[in-house]
C-alpha cells in the first residue's frame, strides 16, 4: 500500500511536470528534459537512503549505539558535509553536474560498503577500533562525496530551467528529498527486519527473499550491515544510467541554448575567468546569497532536528509510557512514508505559490512556512508526553514546512542568485549551511534530549522564529533579469492578450 501511493505521488510529479509549461518549450524539449532529470533525480534520491540508513541502523543496534554516540556520529558527517562546499560547489561548476553527480553516487556507495563492512565486523565482535571513532570516519567521507549531490542537480537545472520554471522544479527537489527519507527509513527498516536472524510470525515475501539471498539463517547474527550495502548497489545501478542519459546543457542534448533569466544574465564578467576564488567571493559577498543561506541554516536545525529525533524519541516512550507508544505505532510505523507525503505536498505548494502568486519570489513563501512551523512548535511542547496522535501529526506537519523552505532555498533561490556560472557553489553554500545547521541539532539534541525530551522542541521555536526574520528580509527580493523578463515580456503578453480580448 506505500509502495502504490508513493508511486502516485511519482506519477502526479511527472504529470504535473508535462503540465507546467509557461515558456512553451517544444515537446521534444520537455520529453528530453524529462529524460535528463528523472535520473539524475533518483540517484539523488537514492544518495538520501545512503545518507539517513545511519538513523535505522541506530534504532536497530539500540544500546549498542546510544543517544550521544549517534549524534557525534551524525555531526561527524553533518559538519564535514557543511564545510565541503568549498572545495565542491567551485569544482562543479567548472566540471558540470554530470561529472558532480557520478562523483557523488560513486564516492557514497563505496563508503556504505565500507559502512556496512564495518557494522558486520562490530556485531562479530571483531572491530579492533572504537566503534564510534570508526563510523565518525566513515560517515564523515559519505557525507563528503554526497555533498556533491546537490549541487550537481541544482548545476544541471540551471541549464534547463528558467526561473519561471523553478518554483515547480524546487516542488520536483523537495519531492525527491522525500522519495529519499522513504526510501531510508522505510524501506531501510524493511531491509533491517528482514536481516533478522529470527523473525517472528510469517515472513513477508521480501523478507523470504532477503533471506535467501543473503543465506542469513546461517549467519551468527542479524545482518545490520544490509541497511548499508543494498543501497550501495542501487546507487552504482543510478551512476550507469546518468552515463549514458544525462546531459549537462541543452546543447549538449542537440537543443538551442537560452537565457533562464537568472543572476548571470546581467553579469558583466562574461569574459572573465571564474577562478575559485573569484567565484567564492561573488557569492559571499552577495547580501541576498547570505540571507538564504542563513534562512536554509535554520531549515537544517528544523529539518534534522523533526526527522531525526522522532522515531528516537517514540522509541523511548515503549519503557517510560506505554500508552504513549501505543498511540505513536503508526506514525512510528510508517514514518518514511509518511514524511514523503507530507515533503511531496510541501514542496508543490511553496513551489507553485511562489510562481504564480509571488511572481516567483521565493521569501513569501518561506516566511509563511516559518509561521506555521512555530505554531506546530508550540503544539508539540504542550502535547509531548500527553497526546500522541497530536504530537505525531505536529510532527509529521513540521516536514510538510520545512521542506518547502528547504526547496525554495537550495533547490530554487539559489541559483536564482547565484546565475548558471556560479550555481553549484551559490547551492553549496546554502546546502552548506544546511548541515551547519543540522550538526548544531544533533549535538544539541543529542545532549539536551539525554537531560529531558522537553528540550527537544523549545530548543526548535528561536530557529523557527529567526527563519521568519530572515525571509521577510528577502520577501521582495528577485535577480534583476527576472524583473526585467516580467516587465518586458510576460506583461506584453497580457497586454496583447486584453487586446485580443
Amino acid at each position: 500500500m506505500a509502495l502504490l501511493l508513493v508511486s502516485i505521488c511519482l506519477a502526479a510529479v511527472i504529470y504535473l511536470y508535462f503540465n507546467n509549461n509557461p515558456l512553451n518549450h517544444s515537446k521534444k524539449f520537455i520529453f528530453r528534459r524529462f529524460v535528463n532529470w528523472f535520473p539524475l533525480g533518483m540517484s539523488y534520491a537514492f544518495l538520501y537512503m545512503a545518507r539517513y540508513n545511519l538513523n535505522v541502523s541506530k534504532n536497530a543496534m539500540g544500546d549498542m549505539m546510544t543517544k550521544e554516540q549517534f549524534g557525534i556520529i551524525f555531526a561527524a558527517g553533518t559538519i564535514v558535509y557543511g564545510l565541503s562546499f568549498l572545495i565542491n560547489g567551485p569544482l562543479v561548476d567548472k566540471i558540470g553536474g554530470k561529472k558532480g553527480i557520478l562523483i557523488a553516487t560513486l564516492g557514497s556507495a563505496l563508503m556504505n560498503l565500507l559502512m556496512g563492512g564495518a557494522t558486520y565486523l562490530y556485531l562479530m565482535g571483531r572491530l579492533k577500533t572504537d566503534m564510534v571513532v570508526a563510523f565518525s570516519v566513515l560517515y564523515a567521507m559519505n557525507m563528503f562525496f554526497q555533498s556533491y549531490g546537490a549541487v550537481s542537480i541544482i548545476k544541471v537545472k540551471a541549464y534547463w530551467f528558467h526561473v519561471r520554471e523553478r518554483g515547480v522544479f524546487g516542488a520536483i527537489f523537495g519531492t525527491l528529498i522525500s522519495f529519499g527519507v522513504y526510501f531510508a527509513f522505510d524501506w531501510g527498516q524493511a531491509i533491517v527486519d528482514a536481516s533478522k536472524l529470527n523473525i517472528e510470525g510469517e515472513k513477508t515475501a521480501f523478507q523470504k527473499f532477503i533471506q535467501h539471498i543473503f543465506a542469513i539463517d546461517t549467519g551468527a547474527t542479524d545482518a545490520t550491515w544490509l541497511v548499508f550495502t543494498i543501497p550501495a548497489f542501487i546507487l552504482i545501478v543510478w551512476a550507469l544510467i546518468d552515463m549514458v542519459l544525462l546531459k549537462d546543457s541543452p546543447k549538449e542534448a542537440n537543443f538551442d541554448d537560452f537565457d533562464t533569466a537568472d543572476a548571470s544574465s546581467t553579469d558583466d564578467d562574461e569574459n572573465v575567468k571564474m577562478t575559485m576564488t573569484l567565484i567564492l567571493k561573488k557569492v559571499f559577498s552577495n547580501p541576498v546569497m547570505i540571507t538564504i543561506a542563513m534562512v536554509d541554516f535554520t531549515s537544517g536545525v528544523l529539518r534534522n532536528g523533526i526527522m531525526q529525533w522522532y522515531l528516537i524519541f517514540a522509541n523511548e516512550t515503549k519503557d517510560i509510557s506505554p500508552a504513549f507508544y501505543a498511540g505513536s505505532e503508526f506514525f512510528i510505523k510508517n514514518w518514511g512514508l509518511l514524511l514523503c507525503l507530507t515533503g511531496v505536498l510541501g514542496g508543490f505548494i511553496a513551489g507553485l505559490v511562489s510562481d504564480r502568486v509571488f511572481q516567483s519570489r521565493r521569501g513569501p513563501p518561506a516566511a509563511i512556512n516559518n509561521v506555521v512551523m512555530i505554531l506546530l512548535l508550540i503544539v508539540m511542547c504542550v502535547f509531548l508526553t500527553k497526546d500522541p496522535t497530536i504530537f505525531g501529526l505536529a510532527a509529521v506537519l513540521m516536514t510538510l514546512a520545512v521542506i518547502g523552505v528547504h526547496s525554495l532555498m537550495s533547490g530554487t533561490a539559489a541559483a536564482d542568485f547565484g546565475g548558471k556560472k556560479m550555481t553549484a557553489t551559490a547551492s553549496g553554500i546554502v546546502d552548506g549551511c544546511v548541515y551547519l545547521g543540522s550538526g548544531l541539532q544533533s549535538l544539541s539534541i543529542g545532549y539536551l534530549s539525554a537531560k529531558n525530551w522537553h528540550y527537544w522542541p523549545l530548543f526548535l521555536i528561536p530557529f523557527a522564529v529567526l527563519g521568519l526574520i530572515l525571509s521577510l528580509r528577502m520577501w521582495k527580493e528577485l535577480p534583476e533579469a527576472t524583473k526585467k523578463y516580467i516587465l518586458e515580456v510576460e506583461k506584453a503578453e497580457a497586454l496583447k492578450q486584453q487586446q485580443e480580448n
